[in-house]
């Protein structure tokens, strides 16, 4: 029975020897590179009657990328060819290691608020994060490490959202009415606003608003029920393109007579940029500045850009799965490359784009061939239409802005959150406040750090119920512990026993601790097992672990051979309480093992 008994509570090791065959099998498998290279799977079964939808979704996506990469450029404090350089290569190298074939890669507002503190200072610096972040996101996916956005709650990413849009579209207040302000961030932006209101340009506010009304009304088009409901679907794709044509032609035919009424973008430079190694020290101001001294400057945001942009792709990814498994460890491979072969081409720091995303989905999209059609329009563009580029009115890009920052701003996740568990408000309204008056990068860490209070919190209380009952005529303290145990938690349910016998004064004269749902605990578990067995024997109180998973019990055991008998197994609570009171020894009934 002893070596049964020896047996049954031995600490099941895993065989190290299995792992690394298996590992080394299934790196041999065609299914890992396949798993690697998703392009391998659906080209081969790619249909000829697939290409005309590919082409009109990557065209129509390509449509609404231009606008948006322009004025997310000017977002990020480049010229405007920056944005451009970030929305082709994406494109071209997510139809390789992309999953889903809905997902467009390109620079989005909050990648591009972000890089804007530092790429003031050179476009270098917002190249050498696009390929250092590619670098860090490409590692983690490789290791598998996807499982890490699982412990980023929504609340927490619903508040960084909302706060990251709230800032881009107010820094954009000022040049929607053609005003110039010098500082992006929340406060200062509305605050130039308020004081320069006499000096707001007539033109480009009337413009500036007529496109932002325009585009809002624009997202209701496809609900039309009259007509060719295909071409209202699509004109309200086009939208941001319509937008932008109206008020190019308008500036150029208006600044004929050599007098321009709106503040324009002006010269893009033409032509595609030379593809090159990424820079890793660069010159502001004449001086040399070393790859460390980059670094420096760069701070933090070597870890928030990384997750953010991890964060996005995944979300977009698994919004349009479509019951689909999402592998985020894959997409996180996929978006590192992104950006790894973008700093070639001098990108800033690219993810998933929800609003290009939505236009590539709601285009009928089937292969992600489609941004082969995407990244080649925006070459069309940088080689042909730079010219054209510099009529665009600055208001209407702040428009095109402000249009999608608004579509980010889900008020209805509030009245949710209020409805289903208020308590998840707390992360979210530390989110919301420490991204809008504080920074993106510290501001989500200190989101992730409210949730983790909560959990933190639940683990080190678990609830624990305590019943007295009468059984067999002994009064018996029954304990049923609803969630498993671990070191936080210890001290927790050892307090809360011996609290509840100083309060029956003396007339327990056992406790029972139920463990069906104790699945594991950990050596400080085991060691305040260990310790309340002494308290309540103090106390003239008995205890037993009453149908413990094998696994907890057998740390309590190995820890303290003599606390085997405590252990019960198979047999009812009657039966328990009747074998502790009958047996001087406590033995009467001891582990059941099948033979």
């Amino acid at each position: 029975m002893r070596a049964d008994e020896d047996n049954l509570y031995r600490e099941q090791l895993p065989n190290v020897g299995s792992l690394i065959r298996d590992g080394g099998r299934k790196l041999c498998r065609p299914s890992t590179v396949t798993n690697k290279f998703p392009i391998l799977k659906w080209l081969p079964r790619y249909r000829l009657e697939y290409i005309v939808q590919d082409f009109i979704a990557g065209f129509t996506v390509g449509l609404t990328t231009i606008p948006q990469a322009i004025a997310y450029g000017v977002v990020a404090g480049l010229e405007p060819q920056y944005g451009l350089y970030s929305a082709f290569m994406g494109c071209f190298t997510y139809i390789v290691f992309g999953s889903c074939k809905d997902v467009t890669i390109a620079t989005t507002a909050i990648m591009a608020l972000m890089v804007n503190q530092y790429a003031t200072i050179s476009p270098d610096y917002a190249v050498l994060v696009c390929f250092l972040a590619g670098c860090i996101v490409l590692l983690l996916g490789l290791l598998n490490m996807g499982v890490l956005v699982r412990f980023i709650s929504i609340p927490v990413i619903t508040g960084f959202t909302m706060a990251a849009a709230t800032t881009i579209g107010s820094a954009q207040i000022n040049n929607i009415v053609g005003l110039t302000s010098p500082s992006n961030d929340l406060l200062p932006a509305w605050k130039n606003f308020f004081t320069h209101l006499t000096s707001i340009r007539l033109w480009d506010a009337l413009l500036g608003v007529s496109s932002l009304v325009f585009l809002l009304l624009m997202t209701r088009v496809k609900d039309i029920k009259w007509g060719n409901r295909i071409f209202w679907k699509y004109l309200g794709l086009s939208r941001n393109a319509l937008a932008v044509i109206f008020g190019t032609f308008l500036a150029y035919i208006l600044s004929r007579d050599g007098n321009q009424p709106f503040r324009v973008t002006g010269n893009i430079t033409a032509g595609v940029p030379p593809f090159r190694l990424p820079p890793f020290s660069t010159t502001v101001d004449g001086e040399y500045v070393s790859f460390g001294e980059m670094i420096s400057t760069v701070g933090a945001s070597l870890g928030s850009i990384p997750l953010i942009s991890i964060l996005e792709i995944v979300a977009i990814s698994k919004a349009f799965s479509k019951g689909k498994i999402v592998d985020a460890s894959q997409e996180m491979v996929a978006l590192g490359m992104c950006n790894i072969m973008g700093s070639f081409v001098l990108s800033m720091p690219v993810t998933g784009s929800f609003t290009r995303t939505a236009v590539n989905n709601a285009s009928g999209v089937k292969t992600p061939l489609g941004g082969a059609v995407t990244g080649a329009l925006v070459l069309m563009a940088l080689a042909f239409l730079t010219q054209t580029f510099y009529f665009i009115p600055k208001c209407t890009l702040a428009a095109i802005i402000i249009a999608a920052m608004i579509s980010l701003v889900e008020l209805h996740k509030i009245k949710d959150m209020w409805k289903s568990k208020k308590k998840d408000l707390f992360p979210f309204v530390v989110t919301v406040i420490t991204c809008m008056f504080w920074s993106l990068e510290y501001g989500i860490l200190c989101g992730i750090a409210a949730n983790m209070v909560y959990i933190l919190y639940s683990s080190a209380r678990p609830h624990v119920d305590i019943k007295l009952e009468k059984i067999n005529g002994h009064e018996v303290s029954v304990v049923d512990v609803k969630q498993k145990l671990d070191y936080a938690s210890a001290e927790y349910l050892k307090e809360k026993v011996v609290r509840f016998l100083n309060h029956q004064n003396g007339e327990t004269q056992l406790v029972v601790i139920r463990g069906e749902e104790i699945n594991s605990i950990d050596y400080t578990v085991a060691m305040n097992i260990v310790s309340m067995k002494g308290d309540l024997e103090a106390l003239n109180c008995g205890m037993i672990c009453w149908n413990w998973n094998i696994a907890s019990a057998g740390v309590v055991c190995r820890l303290n051979n003599e606390l085997r008998p405590i252990f019960k197994f198979d047999l009812s609570l009657e039966e328990v309480v009747a074998g502790h009171f009958d047996s001087p020894s406590n033995t009467a009934s001891t582990v059941t093992i099948d033979a």
